[in-house]
């Protein structure tokens, strides 16, 4: 009970750089619309043929242990792609360096490039409901936009743990998209 609630002070009180966890990009405050630009990275991905909303957990055990098993410190945030369900950490800096990081049966690996996303910050818990209320008002708004060209499915991105009270909790929603024309909003 005593690792309970250490585990639970340090993931819900503790701000992120006093847990260690490095964040891979910066997040998008809640309410808040905007198109940035993701950086460079090399990513651990385990997927399920079912839903993420229902196979999330085994998920993030295999990609845990995967963590553990390789000393990769956990960062965040965490992406889900929805259907089939993936989840996807990132990897830190200095171990996307690493030539002795393999996948395995349960975990991939990918290098991606720089990209571009519309986003939507949300605060509140981690459920497919927010999602896909998030991913309509993220359309709409770029739906609006004549300069952004949809590339891609949306995906949630998720910030804290699950020990995080669910109304202290961000995430957000990402659209992959490309700038058409940049002289028209």
């Amino acid at each position: 009970m005593e690792r309970f609630w250490r585990l639970f002070i340090m993931t819900a009180v503790l701000p992120a750089f006093a847990q260690g966890v490095e964040d891979a990009y910066p997040r998008t405050a809640p309410g808040v619309l905007e198109v940035k630009s993701l950086p460079a990275a090399r990513l651990m991905l385990a997927e399920t043929p079912q839903g993420y909303f229902s196979a999330n957990n085994r998920l993030f055990g295999k990609l845990f242990r995967f963590i553990s098993q390789n000393q990769i410190p956990m960062t965040a945030p965490v992406e889900a792609r929805l259907q089939p369900g993936v989840m996807v950490f990132y990897m830190d800096a200095g171990s996307a360096k690493r030539v002795d990081v393999l996948p395995s049966a349960e975990v991939q690996l990918q290098d991606v490039p720089v990209r571009q996303v519309a986003a939507i910050g949300i605060r509140g818990s981690y459920s497919e409901e927010n999602f896909r209320e998030a991913e309509a008002k993220l359309r709409a708004w770029v739906a609006q936009r004549k300069d952004l060209a949809v590339t891609g499915e949306a995906y949630g991105v998720y910030w804290n743990s699950p020990f995080v009270p669910f109304f202290l909790k961000q995430s957000e929603v990402h659209l992959p998209v490309r700038v058409v024309d940049k002289s028209v909003k």
